[in-house]
């Protein structure tokens, strides 16, 4: 019997490390995706359209600095989440929070790049959630 538990207490501590990679590879994209919408932004890239009467409207450069800060953010916490520790999963939760929060607030702005990195940072949160202690 305690060899059975022993498997399953492996393979449990395997799944776990598998999912809080995965976790860190997508946050790492996601952040690196933010940088570059971050800087595009900032020199007033033509890509983006214009949304006049947008509630939540700030300069194209404001937002820039906002993605650009998050993505920098994103990128360092996913570096710290391959050594598996509970305080960079907690930041890679928060972080990825931020990033889904003002990725929505983007939408009107680049509705494709916005809906993609959302589901990244919804990725993130769930390798990061089911992730058990023993």
């Amino acid at each position: 019997m305690s060899s059975m538990l022993d498997h399953q207490s492996e393979h449990a501590q395997t799944a776990a490390a598998g999912l809080t990679v995965f976790a860190a590879v997508m946050l790492l994209i996601a952040g690196f995706l933010d940088v570059f919408r971050g800087v595009s932004a900032i020199v007033n890239d033509t890509v983006y359209v214009s949304a006049p009467d947008y509630v939540y409207k700030f300069s194209l450069a404001g937002w820039g600095w906002v993605h650009l800060f998050l993505g920098i953010a994103a990128i360092m916490v996913g570096v710290g989440l391959f050594k598996v520790s509970t305080w960079a999963r907690v930041l890679g939760i928060a972080i990825a929070a931020l990033l889904l929060i003002s990725n929505f607030l983007f939408i009107p702005y680049y509705p494709l790049w916005s809906i993609v990195v959302m589901a990244l940072c919804a990725f993130v949160i769930w390798g990061l959630c089911v992730v058990r202690q023993e």
